[in-house]
């Protein structure tokens, strides 16, 4: 099959139109702006209807709609458009809705910048909003991942009936790889008697809602919920691993900063260091038994971000103490070169930090 030269967030988009998506709602935020312009221009044209909102808050609260009545719906942002977003997130996991957000990070805290950064870890694997929940969270590291993922993102919500996260990045969103679309083959949705279709007075009327005033029935649901991400953890972790059998240094990195790692390990493979990647595919749930199983000549772990560090305490809680887990990241949009990892790693080995 032929492919196609695509910057990463119209791929995102395309893949989306590709895997079922029939309804966007979005806000315009840099660096992801490509998106809603490619469902703008191509979304109708497919039978869907894009729509933009006159905010973030509206777009999510859109989108909360458009999923209560069954169809496949998503919208995507940037860091602090995915901010005001975070108390219809956790009405939609709440409520069990399922639906697609893609969050293009930028750097931050508050407003921040356009540059690609990382420093939306905990965001998106916290739960941002409030209450007892967690979200499907997807890192794709290349132009043609982000394809596969948002493609699969749509039969992940469907199948557990919540909202999924595709984390991408700025610089990932704007650079071109070309790509290739397969068919999706869609799962079945796991029943339909939740979905608002209306009854004709022949039943009685169905509600969706997150307000549940007696403590002991909000425990019973939280107690559901939590037995479903139970299911997910144990279903859905995915990672890739290069060169870590013999590693004596384990770098761990997700997105584009993984990339950039891969090439240092390369590097410091031919300068005669054995390192290795470990890199997630899902953030959340996150892969805690690839480094519980390091192997045994493993004598540290360097975590790598485009931040300050954020996914260094799920790495720290995996490694349980085992051996050391150091830290590098750049972050405001700052990105590490090849050079400062190969370096940092050079120092670790020879007994640094």
């Amino acid at each position: 099959m032929a492919k196609t030269l695509m910057k990463g967030n119209e791929a995102l988009a395309r893949a989306a139109i590709h895997g079922g998506c029939t309804h966007f709602f979005g806000y315009p935020i840099t660096p992801q702006n490509e998106i809603p312009e490619y469902f703008a221009r191509e979304l109708a044209q497919a039978g869907g209807f894009f729509l933009q909102a006159e905010s973030e808050i509206a777009a999510v609260n859109m989108l909360y709609g458009a999923a209560s009545v069954g169809v496949r719906a998503m919208t995507s942002s940037s860091s602090p458009g995915l901010a005001l977003m975070q108390e219809g997130i956790s009405m939609l996991a709440a409520t069990e809705l399922p639906c697609v957000l893609v969050n293009v990070m930028r750097g931050g805290p508050g407003i921040g910048g356009i540059q690609p950064a990382q420093s939306d870890y905990f965001q998106m694997t916290r739960g941002g909003g409030n209450g007892d929940y967690r979200i499907l969270s997807l890192a794709p590291s290349t132009v043609q991942e982000s394809v596969s993922m948002m493609q699969e993102a749509f039969d992940l919500s469907q199948k557990y009936r919540t909202p999924v996260f595709i984390v991408s990045d700025g610089m990932l969103g704007q650079m071109m790889e070309p790509v290739e679309f397969v068919s999706v083959n869609k799962r079945k949705q796991a029943g339909r008697d939740w979905i608002l279709e209306g009854h004709g007075n022949a039943r009685p009327p169905k509600t969706i809602k997150s307000l549940v005033l007696d403590p002991a029935g909000l425990e019973t649901h939280n107690r559901m919920l939590q037995e479903k991400y139970a299911r997910i953890k144990e279903a859905e972790v995915r990672f890739e691993e290069y060169l870590v059998e013999d590693a004596e240094l384990v770098l761990c990195a997700y997105g584009s900063t993984a990339r950039i790692a891969r090439n240092s390990i390369d590097e410091l493979r031919q300068k005669g260091y054995r390192a290795g990647l470990l890199r997630p595919q899902t953030l959340w749930p996150f892969p805690q038994q690839p480094l519980k199983d390091l192997p045994s000549v493993c004598q540290a772990v360097l975590c790598v971000e485009m931040s300050c560090g954020q996914m260094i305490d799920d790495v720290r809680l995996a490694v349980n103490g085992r051996v050391p887990v150091h830290f590098y990241g750049r972050c405001g949009g700052m990105i590490p070169e090849p050079a400062e990892l190969v370096d940092k790693a050079q120092a670790i080995m020879a007994g640094g930090s």
